[in-house]
């Protein structure tokens, strides 16, 4: 037998264990839905058939053997940022790069945890923007509308989620890259603690503003992930203290005091938004209010953490494109980020990295007043496939901004953020809020956001079933 795509991970793992499904039967079918959305969803850069099998055989017969480890057999997937032995990782770029010797810590922890990796997922070029689309790999499409970008960066790993190609995945978060495309998918987000998740072989990526996280229809499936991916390389520079984020699945989170923040962090360029997202993330504020938390509109004192963010992430760009193959097949805005990068480099960096200090005492100081901040993960719904593709720098800048305001703050405090379904705006396309707070707060976030999925469902809901025969739209 085999289980209905709407299974979840632990759901998953449950069955392999229990001997109602093997290894290979879950990922024979995660391969065949794979190859037959692949043209119309487009989630995949790498599919990794022939050795996906052989591993699934190879946890079958530990199962059989009486092996038990949490995701033992089960089928994952994992953004195409993340070193996967004996594939190449090109980071959403064009060019020959070649297959890498090792799998990145992410990884290794878990195959350590028995999942099976059926693939790596689609970015946009070096994970900068909010769409998932580039002429490396084409456009990866919204499972709720293949007209609609699924978001970016880690939109791949998304659509391959809400979709039902596999229970879960891993991405990556620099600026709202695994919390944007979870809005627009209706998935669950987490971006955890720097560190929490290694992004080794590389000690810090952009700068330590990137963070690897994860995407499930669940809490309870996005934090099993989580406790399953988690762990430090010997080498790392951040190594928060140990946390069992699944344990808060289903913990009374108690009365909480919630600040609902709906003005977004100051940038150069404005940002507006969307009235029917405001309607829904105060909708979801009264939910939490009729759940006996206290909510109140406050904003944390951001000030002007965005100048501390521009030298972290330009600088990053600049480092990758130092290691592409050849940095003449990458995108014009991708150079001219490089080229800043540079610029930014030297004192620019060092001031940007020595306020991270004071912007941790400063909004550390807001959660004296406040236990969690609720507010928006996007300010728009899901942009229209191309809407961004070919813009030139500013005007991507703009539209960017305009678009995804909201995230990015967390990614320089290097703390955990939440995202949770908030529900659907004119469409029917899924819009998202965040759940944010301090150092090491997963499992405060996590509890919360399990006691709203418990009281609006909102996971019993999937996206259209015609995928596998439509056509996308032009």
């Amino acid at each position: 037998m085999t289980l209905d795509r709407s299974a979840g991970l632990a759901e998953t793992a449950r069955a392999l264990a229990d001997g109602e499904v093997t290894s290979r039967a879950l990922v024979e079918a995660a391969l065949t839905r794979i190859e037959e959305t692949q043209d119309t969803l487009n989630a995949f850069r790498i599919v990794r058939a022939q050795a996906a099998l052989a591993e699934a055989e190879a946890a079958d017969r530990d199962l059989a053997a009486g092996v038990r480890r949490p995701l033992l057999g089960v089928p994952v997937a994992v953004k195409d940022d993340m070193d996967v032995a004996g594939e190449p990782t090109a980071f959403g770029c064009r060019g020959g790069f070649p297959p890498v010797a090792e799998d990145g810590e992410a990884v290794r922890r878990l195959r350590a945890a028995g999942a099976v990796i059926v693939g790596k997922t689609n970015t946009c070029e070096l994970g900068q923007w909010p769409f998932t689309e580039g002429p490396a790999f084409g456009a990866t499409r919204n499972p709720w509308s293949t007209d609609h970008t699924p978001g970016g960066s880690s939109g791949g790993s998304a659509a391959a989620v809400a979709a039902g190609l596999v229970p879960a995945a891993l991405g990556s978060d620099g600026a709202g890259s695994v919390r944007i495309p979870a809005s627009w998918t209706h998935l669950i987000g987490i971006k955890p603690q720097r560190g929490r998740i290694s992004t080794w072989p590389r000690g810090e990526s952009f700068q330590g503003i990137t963070v690897n996280g994860t995407l499930a229809r669940t809490v309870a499936d996005a934090a099993l992930l989580l406790d399953s991916a988690s762990g430090n390389h010997e080498h790392d520079p951040h190594r928060p203290p140990v946390l069992d984020v699944s344990e808060a699945v289903g913990r009374d989170p108690g009365r909480l005091r919630i600040a609902l923040s709906l003005k977004p962090p100051f940038t150069a360029l404005p940002a507006r938004l969307h009235p029917e997202i405001r309607a829904r993330v105060v909708e979801l504020a009264e939910r939490l209010a009729a759940l006996g938390h206290t909510v109140e509109e406050a904003d944390p004192p951001y000030g002007q953490i965005g100048l501390t963010f521009v030298p972290r992430a330009t600088v990053g760009v600049a480092e990758r494109v130092r290691e592409a193959p050849d940095p003449a097949l990458l995108d014009p805005r991708t150079r001219e980020a490089a080229r800043l990068g540079r610029l930014l480099g030297g004192a620019p960096l060092r001031a940007a990295r020595r306020a991270e200090a004071a912007l941790h005492r400063r909004i550390g100081g807001f959660f004296s007043s406040y236990d969690v901040v609720l507010a928006p993960t996007t300010a728009a719904p899901p942009p229209r496939i191309g809407a961004m593709l070919k813009l030139g720098g500013l005007a991507t800048d703009r539209a960017m901004i305009a678009a995804c305001p909201y995230a990015w703050p967390w990614n320089v405090l290097g703390w955990p953020g939440v995202n949770v379904p908030a529900g659907f705006v004119t469409g029917g396309l899924p819009v998202g809020a965040q759940l944010l707070g301090p150092a090491h707060s997963e499992p405060l976030l996590v509890s919360l956001a399990a006691q709203l999925e418990a009281d609006l469902r909102w996971h019993e809901l999937r996206p259209p079933e015609q995928l596998a025969s439509e056509s996308p739209a032009a």
